[in-house]
C-alpha cells in the first residue's frame, strides 16, 4: 500500500504503477485522477501538500506533488505531446511503453531510444496557462494558509542541477538562467545521478513550434518580465499544464491546482547550434516568443496538473466550497453547513464589533462605517444585458487632502479582505502606469495591467493625491478604463486591432476631498468626530487593540456574507413599489428611479449584513433611514461649500 511519501514525494511511482496495470486501456488517466482525489480527501491531506505560495521553489523536491493558489494571467496556445510512447533497446530489441503525461522530458534508459514511428505512440493535447499569485493578496492570507504540516514535505535543495540553491533567491537565480551553458555543464556532469533521466541527452516530448530555442544573451535581452499585474508583487509565476476540462477555465479565474512540479534544468537550456540548424520554415516562433513561452524553470517552474479547482474565494478561514452548486462536489458538505450555521448564530455581535472598529477607523463617523460595511460585502450577483447588478462603488468624500488618511484606511481594509490594492490617482500615475492589459503579438502573450485583477478584489482609489496637471493620451485612456470598470464592471483589453471585453467583479472605494471625478454608486461625505494628533499612532493602536480571533471573525463575516443568496418576496416587492410611489408623490423632483435602485441595493446589503437572506419591512425602513441621513449630510455640505460636493 503506497504511503504518504510515495504519492506526495514521488507521484510518478504511483502514476507508473497505474499505467503499467491498465495499459493499453485508456482508463489509466482517469484512475490516476481518482487516486489522487481520494488521497487528498483523507485526514486533511491537502495540508501536507507543500504550496508554491509559501515555499520557495528551490526548497521543493523536483517531480513531487505541489499545490499553487493562483490567477490565470494568460492562456497560451494548446500544445501537443506524446501521451504514450515506446522505447527500444537497439542491442536486445526490447520494447517498453512509457507515459508522457505530466512530463516535460522523456524518460528512457541508458541504452534505450524513443521509437518515433511506433504504432503504440499516442499523441495528446494539453493547454498551458501562465499563472501568477493572486494580485494584491493580503499578507494574512499567506500567513494563515501556511501550515506547519506542509514543512514536512520540504526537502533539502537538490545539487544535481543547481548547486547551493538554498542560498539563492529568485532574483539571484536570474544570472544562472541567463547563462544556460553553466547549467548545461552541471547537468551533463551529474546526469548519472538523475532518477528519471537515464539518457545523457534527454529528449523533448513536446511537438510545439517552439522546439527550436535560441540562446538568450544578457547583452541583447532584458531580464525576464514575470508579467505581474501589480507593481512590487512577489512570488513565483508558473506555467500550469492542464490536461482535462481546460475549457471550463478562463483568464482571471482564481484556481488552486495540485500537480507535479517540473523544474528540469533542460528546460532552461537553449542550444544556439541546434537552433541554427533548424529549417526556418519549421520554426515559426520569434525569439521573443520562445523566451516568454519557455522561460527558465527556476524562475517560472512548470506544474503538470492532476487536479484543479476554481475558487469562489481565497479566504483560508472558510471552507473552499460554500454555495449550493459547488457544495454538491465538495467533500465536506456537512462540515461546511455546520460551519456556516455556527457562524451565522453569532453574526449580530460580530457585526456590532466590526461597526465599532470601522467607526474608530473613520475617525468616529458611524454612518460612513455603516456604508463601508455594505460596500465590503457587495458583489456583482448577476448581469442584465450590459448592466452589472450588485456593484456598490462608494465615494468617501471629505477626506483630508494630501494626508496619510487614505493610506491608513487601506491598511485597515488590507487586514479585513483577502485581496486589495491602493491606486494613487496622481497625474504621474495616470500618464505613466499601464492600466489596461494588451496583446504583445511579437511575444504572443497578454501583457498585464493594473486593472487585471481577480474577482472580489478591493480597489481603493486615492483621489486626494490628485493635483493640477495635464493628462496625456495614456492618462485619458487610463481614467476612461477606470470609469468603465466602475460603471460596467468590465475592462476592455487592448488587442491592437480590436478591443475585447473582460467582465470583472471589483469593489471600488474612492477617497476624495470633494465629489470624485470618477463615477460612483453612492457618495458618503465623511464627518469626523475625532482629530488624532498623530494619525499613524492612532491607526496602529486601533489595529493592535483588536484581538487576532476577533479580526478573523471580521474576515469570515465579510467573505461569507457576499456569498449568500438573497431574494425579495412578492409581498415585500409590492410594498416597496407602493412606498416608492408615495415617496414620489411627496417629493417628485428629488426622488428618481436611481434613488429606488440605490435604496434597494442598500436594503439588500443591509439585510445580508444582518444574516438575513430576504428583505423585511424593517430592513427596508432602515435602508430609507440611512439614505435620508446620507442625503441630508450631502445637502448640508452643499450649503456650506456651494455646489461643490
Amino acid at each position: 500500500m503506497p504511503c504518504v511519501a510515495d504519492w506526495l514525494n514521488n507521484p510518478f511511482s504511483i502514476v507508473q504503477g497505474i499505467f503499467a496495470q491498465n495499459v493499453p486501456n485508456s482508463d489509466w488517466e482517469k484512475k490516476v485522477t481518482e487516486y489522487f482525489k481520494e488521497k487528498l480527501k483523507e485526514n486533511n491531506a491537502t495540508n501536507w501538500v507543500p504550496s508554491l505560495n509559501d515555499v520557495p521553489v528551490h526548497y521543493l523536491k523536483p517531480n513531487s506533488l505541489v499545490k499553487f493558489r493562483c490567477m490565470v494571467q494568460d492562456m497560451f496556445d494548446p500544445e501537443f505531446y506524446m501521451g504514450v510512447y515506446e522505447t527500444v533497446d537497439p542491442n536486445t530489441n526490447t520494447r517498453v511503453l512509457h507515459f508522457g503525461k505530466y512530463r516535460d522530458v522523456a524518460e528512457c534508459g541508458p541504452q534505450q531510444e524513443i521509437d518515433l514511428n511506433s504504432t503504440q505512440t499516442v499523441t495528446s493535447e494539453r493547454q498551458t496557462f501562465y499563472c501568477v499569485p493572486v494580485p494584491g493578496e493580503s499578507a494574512w492570507v499567506k500567513e494563515i494558509s501556511f501550515l506547519p504540516d506542509a514543512s514536512q514535505a520540504r526537502v533539502s535543495p537538490s545539487t544535481s542541477y543547481t548547486p547551493s540553491r538554498h542560498k539563492r533567491s529568485y532574483e539571484e537565480d536570474e544570472d544562472m538562467d541567463l547563462h544556460p551553458s553553466k547549467q548545461k555543464e552541471q547537468h551533463i556532469g551529474n546526469s548519472s545521478g538523475g532518477d528519471i533521466h537515464g539518457c545523457v541527452e534527454p529528449k523533448r516530448l513536446e511537438t510545439e513550434a517552439s522546439a527550436g530555442h535560441h540562446l538568450i544573451s544578457p547583452n541583447c535581452s532584458p531580464p525576464l518580465d514575470l508579467n505581474f499585474p501589480l507593481p512590487g508583487e512577489k512570488g513565483p509565476a508558473c506555467l500550469v499544464k492542464v490536461y482535462e476540462s481546460w475549457d471550463s477555465f478562463k483568464v482571471n479565474d482564481v484556481l488552486e491546482v495540485y500537480g507535479i512540479l517540473s523544474v528540469d534544468p533542460v528546460l532552461s537550456i537553449f542550444n544556439s547550434e541546434e537552433s541554427s540548424a533548424l529549417d526556418p520554415m519549421e520554426c515559426m516562433d520569434t525569439a521573443e516568443e520562445q523566451r516568454v513561452h519557455s522561460p527558465p524553470a527556476s524562475l517560472v517552474p512548470r506544474i503538470h496538473v492532476i487536479l484543479a479547482q476554481k475558487l469562489q474565494h481565497i479566504n483560508p478561514l472558510l471552507p473552499a466550497c460554500l454555495n449550493e452548486e459547488e457544495s454538491k462536489t465538495c467533500e465536506y458538505l456537512n462540515l461546511t453547513s455546520l460551519f456556516v450555521s455556527n457562524f451565522m448564530s453569532e453574526l449580530s455581535p460580530v457585526r456590532a464589533e466590526l461597526l465599532g472598529f470601522l467607526t474608530h477607523a473613520l475617525l468616529g463617523d458611524s454612518l460612513a462605517a455603516e456604508y463601508l460595511i455594505l460596500h465590503l460585502i457587495s458583489t456583482v450577483y448577476a448581469r442584465r444585458d450590459v448592466l452589472p447588478l450588485g456593484k456598490f462603488t462608494v465615494n468617501l468624500s471629505g477626506c483630508p487632502r494630501n494626508s496619510v488618511f487614505t493610506e491608513h484606511i487601506y491598511r485597515i481594509i488590507q487586514q479585513l479582505v483577502p485581496a486589495s490594492y491602493c491606486l494613487q490617482m496622481t497625474i504621474e500615475n495616470m500618464n505613466h502606469s499601464r492600466f489596461i492589459p494588451h496583446k504583445d503579438y511579437a511575444a504572443n502573450r497578454l501583457v498585464s495591467g493594473v486593472l487585471q485583477l481577480a474577482s472580489n478584489t478591493s480597489l481603493i482609489v486615492d483621489e486626494t493625491q490628485l493635483e493640477q496637471g495635464q493628462l496625456d493620451t495614456t492618462g485619458v485612456h487610463n481614467v476612461t478604463a477606470l470609469g468603465n470598470l466602475i460603471t460596467w464592471q468590465k475592462v476592455d483589453y487592448d488587442f491592437s486591432y480590436h478591443q475585447m471585453e473582460f467582465p470583472c467583479n471589483i469593489n471600488v472605494l474612492i477617497t476624495s476631498e470633494g465629489r470624485s471625478l470618477l463615477p460612483s454608486d453612492c457618495q458618503v461625505h465623511l464627518q469626523t468626530q475625532v482629530i488624532p494628533p498623530n494619525m499613524e499612532e492612532y491607526m496602529n493602536s486601533l489595529l493592535t487593540a483588536v484581538l487576532p480571533s476577533v479580526l478573523n471573525k471580521f474576515r469570515i463575516y465579510l467573505t461569507l456574507l457576499r456569498l449568500l443568496d438573497y431574494s425579495i418576496s412578492d409581498e415585500v416587492t409590492k410594498a416597496v413599489e407602493e412606498d416608492f410611489v408615495e415617496m414620489r408623490k411627496n417629493d417628485p423632483e428629488s426622488i428618481t428611479g436611481d434613488d429606488l435602485h440605490r435604496t434597494l441595493l442598500v436594503a439588500r446589503f443591509l439585510s445580508l449584513s444582518a444574516g438575513q437572506t430576504t428583505l423585511s419591512r424593517e430592513r427596508w425602513l432602515r435602508a430609507k433611514q440611512l439614505e435620508a441621513l446620507r442625503k441630508a449630510r450631502l445637502q448640508q455640505q452643499k450649503c456650506v461649500n456651494g455646489n461643490e460636493l
